[in-house]
């Protein structure tokens, strides 16, 4: 079995990231999800609409999302592959070379983003009706 790992966190929910969990899945046969803590995303000087669970119940809800995890430090990854048996790692060409250190334990993928959706535009765009 292939198993791919990615990480983010997910915030309003979009069909950029549905796009990009997707794409992730065709790499493989089961498909890993590190979601940012709550604690994390204070660590990251970033707050999410929606706390960590109900992020984690909208990915598990998601077809190609297997398994949801908790991502805690930026450390963690090294540990997470071995612990999982990762094959491939996953993430977005906006972290492009950022984690090529695990391709000593995996194969790692810089995936498109998804043209014209980010969380922040979402919010940006959210926030100009509001005041509009």
């Amino acid at each position: 079995m292939k198993k791919i790992l990615t990480y983010g966190t997910f915030d309003l929910l979009h069909y950029g990231h549905i796009n990009l969990l997707k794409r992730a899945k065709e790499m493989g046969d089961y498909l890993i999800v590190g979601l940012s803590s709550d604690e994390f995303n204070t660590l990251k000087n970033k707050k999410s609409y929606y706390s960590y669970e109900h992020r984690k119940m909208m990915l598990e809800a998601i077809r190609y999302v297997d398994k949801v995890i908790p991502e805690n430090t930026w450390d963690q990854k090294i540990e997470d592959v071995k612990k999982y048996d990762i094959d491939v790692f996953v993430m977005g060409d906006d972290w492009q070379g950022k984690f090529d250190f695990l391709k000593e334990y995996c194969e790692v993928v810089y995936l498109p983003r998804t043209i014209d959706i980010s969380t922040t535009k979402v919010k940006k765009e959210l926030l100009n009706v509001n005041n509009g």
